[in-house]
């Protein structure tokens, strides 16, 4: 691993987390994929040998329970999904050098040897421990088909991840209260042997890892708390037929069997990760080692990064960078931890249908450029980003039709007409320094690992672009002073070339338009941040607008469809809800007498459900810094810790407390509100606080800094 700044002469891998071979694909999962497909390219105009591989996760109780469901073998069920991920993923313009997917020869037969090797270094060691069992279905119930209660932080919780509470992993016979997804009823705990891997063992090497990790910072912090609380060793193996063996316990059939003589297969956090070596390996195998060697990559000094969700940081920042070290592979240089994705302010529900499907987008007729824009520039790379309709058409009419198309079209348009194509005159001075400060930036943030930067970086160069066709009015000086008007074309021409290059990486098919347009050959994918200076083509044709405004009407229609989808399926899942109970709403104390409520405001008919209350991220955070916000009355600035990272946060608070004394103040704040510009300022999340005079909300006891409010 190595901190030095991209480009390095040493080859660089690009990964993002592995989809589910389960499910259709929303905005959601492509946050992901496209976040990592735009890092990767980015670093391609940086001149960084690199590759972008991924793959289907296969194996698992997800995609076993569903196969089951259906009644068809788990083989089959994956590789239809993951065949239908090809299928999608180019469609968003997500370019893999490599899509394979778990259950293929190359990810097995890798898998089992780097078992192996854990095994044989005395890494892996074996012990009886308690696992859920189903009397009634006769079986052990691994990973989802057991839910129960965490035993960290109550909330609901898989056999596997309490992926509705603090997303911790849990071990079999850690969830309480276990209950059988088989049969509805409740489990029993009984004694198995299994295989762990020494996690605990590379506590000192794991925290050295974080100290030298890139990325984003949840995931450097999340490890961290986990590593002072006392990493557990690791469960590797399940109680299933649907997964990769155990290796060297006997041949195929008796693979990974047990006393009792059931099998055993490696739980699929095992095998997920290896594959991307096993993705990276396929290609080089394909290519050749001479244009790309995957061992160089994985086995000595290559550049490792993970694009993945915010809730599989463990995974990748604890247990498989320990795999790596214990087998003798290199380490990721960054992880980068994506933000999660709602819908108009709710978190995605597959079962409400309350999600933009990657299918239903292209239905629609949008080009996928537009929504790789939305979701790269809209909040940094692990903030949460709120989706709507809305903002979707603010953020493509505001900065792609506006600012980077309408500069295009006029500069090039305005060429075209009066000089055939780009004029005979060079680059001004300004504008070569503008577009290098561009260059220098984008470069700068994709070595911060800031996507929403380096998208900036070009729709800011299209900015100036639009102020300086404007403010030098060539229109006016073709007659009077043609050799200043060429001039002023010229570079205009060169600024639309500039913001190509730069934008290349976020918006892949408008830029190539755009550099065909300027009748440049070959593709614009080949240019490096470098090219933006060289000098366009003399001549080229009349050129085309590359955007198009969303319409007020579209989103409305758009709005509507969700609304009512989400609608119809509440009242389908509410239809089959049973046991529930009137409540009295009257306001009444336990007493029944009224209480004194004058003064207050009412409180609200429509209830909410558990549900929705578990779709608030909120937090306790301390207020690190508090400042008065120039031009606004009442608006603070407020830096506030909440133990993952700092956020900053716009607060109407600035004539009702000492700013001063705020520093140091524990106070409550909701992380997954959409961030916000209040007057130039960027507001990521909300503190709370009750009343007229904002009380804020703080807490009575010892809470620790990011603890999740229940």
């Amino acid at each position: 691993m190595s901190n030095d700044d991209f480009p390095t002469d040493r080859p660089a891998v690009v990964t993002c987390g592995l989809p589910y071979a389960n499910g259709d694909l929303h905005i959601g999962h492509l946050r992901g994929y496209i976040g990592a497909d735009a890092f990767n390219r980015s670093l391609e105009t940086l001149g960084q040998e690199t590759a972008y591989v991924c793959g289907s996760d296969m194996h698992g109780t997800p995609v076993a329970v569903n196969a089951e469901q259906q009644g068809v073998d788990p083989a089959d069920f994956a590789l239809e999904w993951h065949e239908q991920y090809e299928e999608t993923f180019p469609k968003f313009n997500v370019e893999f050098d490599n899509y394979g997917h778990t259950h293929d020869e190359t990810n097995t037969e890798l898998t089992q040897e780097i078992v192996r090797t854990l095994d044989e270094a005395g890494h892996i060691y074996e012990k009886e421990i308690q696992v859920a069992y189903d009397p009634d279905a006769d079986q052990y119930l691994p990973d989802r088909y057991v839910v129960g209660t965490c035993p960290y932080c109550g909330a609901k919780a898989r056999g596997d991840e309490c992926d509705e509470g603090c997303q911790r992993h849990l071990e079999p016979g850690e969830v309480e209260n276990p209950e059988s997804t088989i049969t509805g009823n409740p489990a029993e705990y009984r004694q198995r042997a299994h295989k762990f891997f020494e996690v605990s063992a590379f506590t000192d090497y794991l925290t050295e890892f974080l100290d030298g990790l890139e990325g984003t910072s949840n995931a450097r912090n999340q490890p961290r708390q986990w590593i002072e609380d006392g990493l557990q060793d690791w469960c590797i193996t399940r109680d299933m037929d649907w997964g990769i063996d155990y290796p060297d316990a006997g041949d195929d059939e008796t693979a990974g069997a047990d006393s009792d003589g059931d099998d055993l297969v490696l739980y699929v956090w095992v095998d997920a990760p290896i594959e991307y070596i096993a993705s990276t390996k396929q290609y080089s195998e394909r290519v050749g080692t001479d244009e790309y060697d995957w061992e160089r990559v994985w086995k000595e000094d290559g550049d490792i990064v993970h694009i993945i969700g915010r809730d599989i940081i463990q995974h990748h920042a604890i247990f498989w960078p320990a795999m790596l070290e214990g087998c003798g592979y290199n380490a990721p240089r960054g992880i980068a931890a994506t933000g999660f994705i709602t819908i108009n302010g709710k978190g995605l529900s597959t079962s409400r249908n309350r999600a933009i499907w990657a299918k239903e987008y292209l239905d629609e007729g949008f080009h996928p450029d537009l929504l790789r824009y939305y979701l790269t520039t809209t909040g940094g790379l692990q903030q949460d980003v709120d989706f709507s309709w809305e903002a979707f058409q603010e953020k493509v009419n505001g900065e792609l039709v506006g600012t980077v198309g309408n500069f295009w079209y006029r500069s090039l348009l305005f060429a075209y007409r009066n000089y055939e194509g780009t004029p005979d005159a060079d680059v001004s001075e300004e504008v070569r320094e503008r577009i290098e400060g561009a260059i220098g930036e984008t470069r700068e943030a994709v070595n911060d690992y800031d996507l929403r930067g380096v998208g900036h970086a070009a729709t800011r160069l299209a900015q100036f672009g639009n102020e300086y066709i404007q403010g030098n009015e060539p229109w006016k000086l073709t007659d009077e002073e043609p050799e200043r008007a060429a001039q002023v074309i010229r570079d205009c021409v060169q600024l639309a070339k500039a913001v190509g290059v730069l934008i290349e990486p976020i918006t892949p098919d408008k830029s190539q338009l755009l550099w065909e347009q300027i009748g440049e050959d070959g593709e614009v994918a080949d240019a490096h941040l470098e090219d933006a200076l060289e000098a366009p083509p003399r001549s080229f044709d009349e050129p085309g607008e590359l955007f198009e405004k969303i319409e007020d009407d579209r989103v409305e229609e758009l709005t509507a469809k969700l609304e009512e989808r989400v609608e119809a399926a509440s009242s389908d899942e509410n239809e089959s809800d049973e046991g529930e109970t009137e409540t009295d709403d009257t306001g009444a104390d336990e007493s029944g007498d009224m209480t004194d409520t004058d003064g207050l405001e009412p409180l609200l008919e429509d209830r909410i459900g558990f549900e929705d209350f578990q779709e608030l991220d909120i937090r306790v955070g301390r207020i690190e810094s508090a400042e008065g916000i120039d031009g606004a009355d009442d608006l603070a600035k407020l830096e506030v810790d909440i133990g993952f990272e700092t956020r900053q946060v716009v607060a109407g608070i600035k004539q009702l407390h000492d700013l001063d004394e705020l520093p140091g103040t524990n106070c409550v704040l909701l992380a997954n509100m959409e961030p916000a510009e209040l007057f130039g300022v960027e507001s990521n999340g909300m503190i709370l606080a009750a009343g007229e005079e904002a009380d804020l909300l703080t807490t009575h006891g010892d809470a620790e800094i990011g603890e999740k409010v229940r």
